[in-house]
């Protein structure tokens, strides 16, 4: 899933380069009412993926995926894949309020929101780099040798 996000983000920052080209047309002399309207639609496609990206994507990736998988697993303690599982619909939860007009984007409670997502990832990877995943765990998961 991450790579859907910078997937998205690059349809974003594409859209913006295209504005940059557009511009330079315009002092060209191209008709400057036909490129206004590409130009619009350009920057709703980049607001869009932004919104999309972080804002649905990342919930659904990192937070529920993730999470289901570090839970099922117990590579991770439970409590730190079922913050995963929270944090992910916390965020998807959000950006769909978002897309809805519900709340403001970046607004205070969709950070309040993110909140758990960013300590999701922030244990995920200080646990993983000074305890590893849980030994009994893999043992479990390795196959059987015959």
């Amino acid at each position: 899933m991450e790579g859907e996000f910078y997937e998205l983000r690059a349809v974003g920052i594409l859209s913006l380069l295209t504005i940059v080209t557009l511009r330079q047309e315009a002092t060209a002399g191209a008709e400057a009412a036909s490129l206004l309207t590409v130009g619009e639609s350009l920057v709703a496609l980049h607001d869009w993926t932004f919104l999309f990206g972080p804002g649905f994507v990342v919930g659904l990736g990192n937070g529920l995926i993730l999470g289901y998988l570090m839970y099922r697993s117990a590579l991770v303690p439970r409590g730190m894949a079922v913050l995963g599982l929270v944090a992910g619909s916390l965020i998807i939860a959000s950006g769909i309020a978002v897309i809805l007009g519900g709340i403001e984007q970046g607004g205070p409670l969709q950070i309040i929101a993110a909140l758990p997502e960013f300590l999701w990832e922030l244990s995920l990877g200080i646990w993983l780099t000074v305890r590893g995943f849980n030994p009994s765990a893999i043992a479990r998961l390795q196959p059987e040798s015959a």
